[in-house]
Formats: structure tokens, sequence, C-alpha cells
């Protein structure tokens, strides 16, 4: 964490100095808004927190509840979540809090007598062998206290207004606030009174039943399976061995798939309850949790549970829905002005653990992408992105869900191997991991023709992380931990070999960066702010930390930043290996010895990869993303 280039900071370095908007903002929702976010699930939370690093952004979040939520239903954490809980500066905070999910175990029938169950199989979980990031199980209502924080600590300070719901919402031909939304209060005094604020943008993050999604015509297309399943956060006494081990267990009697929660004694089960007759009409829903109970104890036998407390319990019938746009432009006549995000736009079975997490990545695609318009650093026709990015990525979830939800139901006499569901579970590990997500070409993702020089950097996919030296002081980080969710382009230049004590072809890309006209750091600069306010520039070189002489190192990766013009002494690294990291980052990731630049977009993904000396194609590709200053 870096602090202090704002002057000496004696209280708590997350606070970050605040100018704009979040300095005087009023309690009155104001008649016009830039960002107009409904809904403080995962996606509202985490859009919230990006656009705080907007401070001139007028943003607003409006929530139906009268404060923050209690009692969460997603929990399960994949890697991508906690990879961004980092960037957003609570990774730490929330590992230490959760459950760690080292191990799956897989139950099946007892061959000699079915109906008692047996531990068939144990895999350890898929986590650390793709990512230096753990996969959790945390309560929803944790991850957003930690998102408000991020973003009530953000320069834009900004908090939700709670007891507040949405009703309508219409899209006027014209003007600079063009979206007029009818919100009425439902807690405290003013219950009751119903207002009209006029918005720039609109996000609706207002979960599956979403009247955003409903007001700008669009519609979830897909269907709800005939299979429900009970789902309840329990303390319990219990002989079952495995009650704090992650389990899928396969009975004659139906299916439960376990998970142990965060504090060392709350378990999430989701217990089978059977198909559902075609007539149904949902009176599924109305399953009593002494059914549901009863349920789990059948299914485990011979083990059983004598449940101490309901934390929380819910009946479910599986769906696979997926919205048919993203946002509001119905044709190519005009940008979007309103978006979709979350179960607004997707949803599916909670069994993969993939809701909570995909919707964040929503929020994160779209927060940065607002704030830059709406800062003038980008055309509005980036926000047509978001749509084009997210959907697919929504369709190959319900895909992957519709799969794992089906092998998850089968009875015992469906399946032929009793190895399959575990290796499944492993093979496809990288997907609910939330790291197969790739983006296409397009104006924020540049072409292949450059890929080899960075085989381990797939353009399109986010920046995976790997051991580095800082050169300032020898200690081992990870490169990628580097990267905040400010808003930033990130430039990662890995150094060609040493001669004579230069390295030409980064001296040379160094020192075009720092003072040609045609380079984005200084084509898209603003007057007197800081060289790397918009571009966070870093070396990797790839020689050991003690042969670099970082004060010999080309100034433009030792800008000067804050209003006392302090050099940021963390921008200069060492590939290795040393005694302290046996990992080269060139081997690890397939880096051109001859050097190579990575460019990174905001929300950690790749969007480019160029040899050191093609610094017109650098340039032409900010051209097609930036704006330069008025």
């Amino acid at each position: 964490m870096q602090f202090h280039h704002h002057g000496y900071v004696s209280g708590d370095p997350r606070v970050q100095p605040s100018a704009g908007t979040g300095v005087d903002r009023p309690a009155e929702l104001p008649d016009e808004i830039d960002v107009l976010i409904v809904g403080s699930g995962p996606a509202g939370m985490l859009l919230a927190a990006q656009l705080s690093q907007y401070p001139t952004v007028v943003t607003r979040l409006v929530e139906r509840r009268d404060g923050r939520l209690v009692l969460g239903q997603a929990d399960g954490i994949q890697p991508r979540s906690v990879e961004t809980f980092q960037a957003f500066g609570f990774a730490e905070r929330i590992t230490a809090e959760a459950y760690n999910i080292g191990w799956m175990n897989f139950w099946g029938p007892d061959p000699d007598d079915p109906r008692r169950i047996v531990r068939r199989s144990r895999t350890a979980d898929y986590a650390y062998q793709i990512s230096e990031f753990p996969h959790l199980i945390v309560n929803q209502a944790r991850v957003l206290d930690y998102f408000a924080e991020a973003a009530a600590h953000g320069p834009g300070r900004i908090v939700p207004d709670y007891g507040i719901e949405f009703l309508g919402l219409t899209v006027q031909g014209a003007g600079e606030y063009p979206v007029e939304v009818r919100l009425r209060h439902v807690a405290g005094e003013r219950a009751g009174e119903e207002r009209t604020v006029h918005a720039k943008y609109v996000a609706g993050c207002d979960g599956a039943r979403s009247g955003v999604r409903e007001a700008i015509g669009r519609r979830h297309v897909g269907d709800i399976s005939q299979h429900a399943w009970g789902v309840m956060d329990v303390l319990v006494e219990t002989d079952f061995p495995d009650w704090r081990i992650k389990c899928a267990i396969n009975a004659e009697a139906g299916n439960i798939l376990h998970i142990p929660r965060e504090g060392g004694y709350l378990s999430r089960m989701y217990i089978d309850l059977g198909a559902v007759a075609a007539d149904d009409d949902h009176r599924v829903r109305q399953t009593p949790i002494e059914e549901i109970i009863r349920r789990a104890n059948e299914i485990l036998h011979p083990y059983s549970i004598d449940v101490k407390q309901v934390a929380w319990h819910s009946v479910y019938e599986v769906g696979h829905r997926v919205t048919d746009g993203f946002d509001d432009a119905l044709d190519d006549d005009r940008d979007p002005r309103v978006f979709l995000t979350g179960d607004a736009c997707h949803t599916h079975s909670a069994k993969a653990g993939q809701g909570m997490n995909v919707s964040m990545q929503d929020g994160f695609n779209l927060g940065w992408k607002l704030g830059s318009v709406l800062t003038g650093r980008s055309p509005a026709s980036l926000l047509a992105t978001y749509g084009a990015e997210r959907r697919p990525v929504a369709q190959q979830l319900i895909d992957f869900d519709r799969e794992w939800s089906s092998l998850m139901a089968r009875k015992p006499e469906e399946i032929s191997d009793p190895e399959d569901l575990a290796t499944y579970y492993l093979a496809t590990a990288e997907f609910p991991s939330g790291f197969m997500t790739q983006y296409g070409p397009s104006a924020i993702v540049g072409s292949g023709e450059h890929q080899a020089l960075a085989a381990g950097f797939p353009i399109g996919k986010r920046f995976q992380s790997a051991p580095v030296t800082l050169v300032a002081d020898g200690n081992v980080v990870h490169l990628g931990h580097h990267a905040r969710a400010d808003g930033r382009w990130r430039l990662y230049a890995f150094a060609d070999p040493a001669a004579s004590g230069a390295h030409p072809a980064l001296d040379a890309w160094a020192e075009w960066l720092g003072s040609s006209a045609e380079s984005p750091l200084i084509r898209f600069r603003r007057g007197d702010e800081d060289a790397d306010a918009l571009f966070d520039v870093k070396v990797v070189y790839p020689e050991g930390f003690e042969a670099v002489d970082v004060a010999a190192v080309p100034a433009v990766f030792r800008p000067q930043s804050g209003p006392l013009g302090l050099t940021d002494w963390e921008k200069v690294f060492a590939a290795g290996p040393s005694a302290w990291n046996d990992v080269d980052i060139f081997a690890e990731r397939g880096l051109s010895r001859d050097g190579v630049v990575v460019v990174v977009r905001p929300d950690q993904y790749v969007a480019a990869v160029l040899p050191l000396t093609v610094t017109a194609e650098l340039a032409a590709f900010f051209d097609g993303v930036l704006l330069p200053p008025e």
C-alpha cells in the first residue's frame, strides 16, 4: 500500500484523499445525477466502489432496504473474485475471516449396502493449482460491507441511499441528463413520498426481478427446470465426519452439496427435493424447513444431523436465463444510457458458486468505462463494449451451470462412472475460478499479431500475476498485486537483455514514451496532473535486482506523484530468480527475451501485446480508446 504522497498520514491510510463531489455530498438526492445505481448487491456495490475513484462524477446508489444487508444468500468466492478484492484493497482481510476450501470430497452409495453412503474420493480444491488466491466461502453481506467501505473511503465518498425504491424510468431523446427516473421513499418519516431525478446513466443492479430491466423492455430468455432444491445455513451437531469439508453427496434418497461456512461451525447445505410436477405452480417453494431437514437426514444415512439453529433457508427451482440485451440500446442509432448487471441479466443455480462472482465482474467491467466516459477520457461509444463483452460470458455461465446442475441432480442408477463428478470438477476448474473469460477483439482488445511475445498473457484474458522483486527495497512481491482499481491503464514493459550497462530496446521505448508528442502519456495528459494519472507504467528487468541501478532507470519509470512531487519508487522490478524468489517471470509467462510491452485495462484484462520497437502501434491503439484533452 502506498500513501503519504499527498502529505503525512497519521490515520487509516485506506481513507484516500478526497476532492470533488464526495467532499460536500448532500444528504438529499440531487435532481441531476451522473450515474444512478439501482440496487446494492455485489455488482452495484463494486460499481460504487469503482466510481468512487472518480470524485468529479456524481454517483448515487439507491436501495429499497432500509440498511445494509444482514444475511446474504450467495457465499462462494472464486479465486478471480479474491484477485479483484486485492485490487480494491481488502483481499487479505476477507480471506482471514472466510472459510478456505482446501478439499472436496465425493460420497456415494455403499456397494455393499446402497442405503448407506460412503466416501468414494477426495480431491484437492482447484484454487491453488491455478492461482495464488484461494477459493473462499464467506457471507455475501460481508462482501458488500467491504465494498461499501471502499466506496466510502474512495475520493468520491459514495454511501448508499437506503430506503428508496425504483419505480420506473424513461429515456428522453436529448439533453445532458436524458434518463428520467421515478423513485419512492419506503422508510422513515418520508415513506410514501415520490420524486423524480434525472441521470446521465443508470445501472440496474436490482436482481432477478429487476424493475430496471422491465423499464427498458428487456426480457429474460430461458426456462426453469423441473427440479427443486432446499438450501439452509445451519448450526448442527453431527456424526458426519466431513462436516468441515466441501462435499458432493449422491445417495439413493437424493443429493446434497455441502459447503462449510466461515467461523468454524456454520455450514450450508443444498438438499435435493426432487422433480417438480409441471403443474406445481411453484408450490414446492413452500416446503417447510422441517421437511428439508428430514430429507437431509435421509440422504446422509447412516449419519445424521441435529440442527440446533437455522440461520437462513430457502427453496428454489433451478433456472437458467440470460437477458436478451444488457443495455437499452435496442438498435445501433445511439449509445446506451441504461445498463443491466448481475441477476438482472443472468440467473442460474447457486450450486456452481458463480452468481456473485460473475455479477461483480459485470460491475468491474462497467465501472471504469462509465468513469472514463464521464470524465471525458473516452468517447461514449466505449459503453457499447459492456454488453458486447459481458453477454457472451453470461451465456457461457448458463451453459456450464446447466451441465453442473444436471450432474449434481442424477440418481445413482444414472451414474456409470462414480468418479465422473470429481473429474468434471477438476477438469473445468478454470471456468468457475473466473479465469476462462476472454474478450474478443474490439477497440479495447487488440489483435493477436504479437501474442507469441507474451504467451502467458493471452490477449482478452485477465493479467495473471507472478512474483518479481521490487528493486528499490529487494522485497519479493506479486507484480499484479500492485495494480489497484483506480481506473488507470497499466503498461508493463519487460526489458531486453543488458548490453554495456544499457537495455537498448527498453531505453529507446522509454525515451519515446516520456517525450514524444505521439506518446499516450504526453498526448492524453491534462494540464499539471501527475505524469501517471492515467497510465501506470512499470518495468521488469531480466536480471537480478542487485544488478539494477534504480537511479539510472529511465525517468518514465520514476514519476513524481502528488502535490509534493515525490518520486514513486515502486515501478521498477527485477525478474530474478534470487535467494527469495525462484520464479523468473520471463520463463513463467513465456515472455520474449528481446523485450515486450503488455497493455492491461483498468479491469485487469490484457488489451495488447506489442514489441518494444513498435511504438506507432501503441500510439494507434490508444488513439482508438482515449480522447485528448480539450
